[in-house]
């Protein structure tokens, strides 16, 4: 596995169970991509180095102890989610400027991750409440497309397009509707 770019979801939930790398050195060097990227591609509205680096140890003791199995296929898989879904003690700003007080509980999605034994790295960015078709506004600023940083990723989930193309992440979650 390389430190410069993620390997895709696949490769990676097989490398963690098969020992070739702990959760912790995934999670480490996803951190240290997304620090590097951010000034110029702005993907991320938040980032949870400590509690993603807790949360790594944590599925580190689990596959220590035998437990990668059917029911935990993201053990220890650094990923992202979008800004429009709740994650315990960090705000959802939806893209929206101004303070917003931590969520109490996990979305459906972000629940369904945790149980499948995912590290949550952060929260990508999103257009104001994701109603526009490019990642730009005024409470986070202009997301960048890796490939041409000219142009926008996309939107309303153009921070998690922009993760995954930049190789910060294996995957991050979208949504539409």
């Amino acid at each position: 596995m390389t430190a410069d770019r993620a390997e895709g979801l696949a490769r990676t939930a097989r490398a963690l169970a098969d020992g070739e790398v702990t959760s912790r050195a995934l999670t480490e060097r996803t951190l240290a991509r997304i620090e590097a990227a951010q000034p110029v591609l702005n993907a991320f509205r938040r980032v949870r180095t400590e509690a993603a680096l807790a949360e790594a140890d944590a599925a580190d003791r689990e596959l220590a102890a035998g437990g990668a199995g059917p029911g935990r296929p993201l053990l220890g898989v650094p990923l992202a989610v979008k800004d429009d879904m709740d994650v315990t003690g960090e705000p959802t700003a939806f893209g929206c400027r101004g303070d917003f007080p931590p969520a109490t509980a996990d979305s459906e999605a972000v629940r369904r991750l945790r149980a499948a034994g995912a590290v949550i790295v952060g929260k990508t960015n999103t257009c104001e409440l994701g109603q526009w078709p490019f990642t730009e506004g005024p409470g986070f600023g202009d997301t960048r497309n890796p490939w041409h940083t000219g142009h926008t990723p996309g939107g309303s989930s153009g921070g998690s397009a922009a993760a995954v193309a930049a190789g910060l992440v294996p995957a991050a979650l979208g949504s539409d509707g």
